[in-house]
Order: structure tokens, then sequence, then C-alpha cells
């Protein structure tokens, strides 16, 4: 997958991109970044990306002109062999944006090539957003740039590709992958300051092990989130289990 992103502070990505599951994930091949800096498409001595907004207001509004400058260029360009690159999944970080879930994580990480372009300032010309496939929020708050928000989601997506977690189903178990909340995890020592680790994770019955940890993970949903299990798959034997979780009369 080629991830790419357009902003004015490239280098915010200098430390994620370059450490852990980014990196692993970029020496394996399984990605290539690039951070795009916006301002090598501006033509003014001082490389100004923004500007006071029309009908006046506080703060500063990103310009379209280098927003459709460099997206010109970065979808017509070709790669570092000369082939064209796949057209991007152009994504717009913005509080108006489709709510950000695993699924649309999951959508995300079946493109080849995905162009981040992440706002700053009070926002962005709203003519720039004729430019995006999709627009995405991290939900009901404001950041200061889009270039957080571009690194929680590229994060999210590239633990969806293949080979980049050590686990080959690494993804598989974690909360939401299933419309869940993952089951509580325990490691050494068996027992800390009086607490223990239940006893079924020693057992050595993974039939046991199996059946716990998709209780425990219906039980923190209904407990946590009861909204995630409308639309969660929930088989017979769930749906027992949850009735009798409401009745309190447990397993």
């Amino acid at each position: 997958m080629i991830i790419e992103t357009l902003s004015t502070f490239p280098s915010m990505y200098d430390s994620v991109m370059g450490a852990s599951m980014m990196r692993i994930a970029q020496e394996k091949g399984i990605i290539s970044f690039k951070a795009h800096d916006l301002r090598d498409w501006t033509h003014d001595r001082h490389r100004t990306t923004d500007d006071d907004p029309y009908g006046g207001g506080d703060g500063l509004v990103m310009k379209c002109e280098p927003l459709f400058e460099a997206y010109d260029d970065l979808t017509c360009g070709a790669g570092a062999d000369g082939e064209a690159l796949p057209r991007p999944c152009t994504i717009f970080l913005a509080p108006h944006g489709r709510p950000f879930d695993d699924a649309l994580a999951c959508e995300l990480a079946r493109e080849e090539r995905l162009l981040f372009v992440c706002g700053h300032y009070e926002g962005i010309d709203e003519r720039a957003y004729a430019l995006a496939d999709r627009t995405v929020s991290l939900g009901d708050y404001v950041l200061t740039s889009g270039e957080l928000a571009s690194m929680v989601v590229i994060d999210a997506v590239v633990r969806k590709l293949p080979g980049v977690l050590g686990a080959p189903t690494g993804a598989q178990g974690e909360s939401f992958a299933d419309g869940l909340l993952e089951y509580p995890q325990y490691t050494r020592p068996a027992t800390f300051r009086g607490r223990d680790v239940p006893a079924v994770l020693l057992s050595g019955d993974h039939g046991a092990v199996a059946r716990w940890r998709r209780e425990q993970s219906l039980e923190r949903t209904a407990r946590l989130r009861p909204d995630l299990l409308d639309a969660a798959d929930l088989s017979d034997a769930d749906r027992r289990f949850l009735l009798r979780l409401a009745d309190g009369s447990g397993r």
C-alpha cells in the first residue's frame, strides 16, 4: 500500500512513522510512506498556505490553490520506476466527516493508495473538499491539526494489512474487530499483590479458554458499550449468555 500525506507540517510524521509497527511495515515493504509539504505548491516568497476568512472571523483558512495544484501533481504523477501510480483514495480529516471506526479502517485497508489531506488553523477553504473521496472525523472534538488525526487513521489501517502484526491473526481478536470489546488480557506473574490471573487461563484447556474469552468480551461490551451489541454478529449461545447476564443469573 502507498500512503501519502499532504500538510503544512510534514515533519510531524517523523517519529510516528519511524518507530514500532509503522517502521517495520515499511522495512518489510508492506507500505511505502511519503509526507508531502503543501508549501511546495505555493508561489510567493513566504510560501503562504492560509489567509483571512471571507466574511470576517477568528483564525486563518487554508487556501484552495495549493491544495488543488498539489492534488493535480500527486494524482497524475508516476512512481520512482516511471510507472503510473494507482489513483489515490483521497481522505480529508474534518469534524463533519464520517466517524472513524473499525469498519472504515477495514475498508481503507483494501485500497492500493491513500492520500491524506490535513487541515490546520481554522479550517480548509470549502471548495477543496471537491477533491475528497472520503471525509473522516475521529470524534466530536477539535484537534490542532489534521496531521494528528491522520496518524490515528494510518495506524489503525496499517494494522489490518497482512504481515504487519507479529501473529497472522493478530488483528482479528482486537476490540471492535467482531463488533465487541476485547476480553481482558493477563501475563506473568500469575499472582501479583493478591490479585490472581483467572484459573481458566492457566488450565491448558483451549476450549474453556476460548469460551471464557468470548463470555468476557460479551460481558465487558454489555457493561461498558451496550450500543455495540445491536450491530454485533452474535450466535445463539452469545444471546443466551447475554440473557443470563441481564437477569443476574450469570453462567
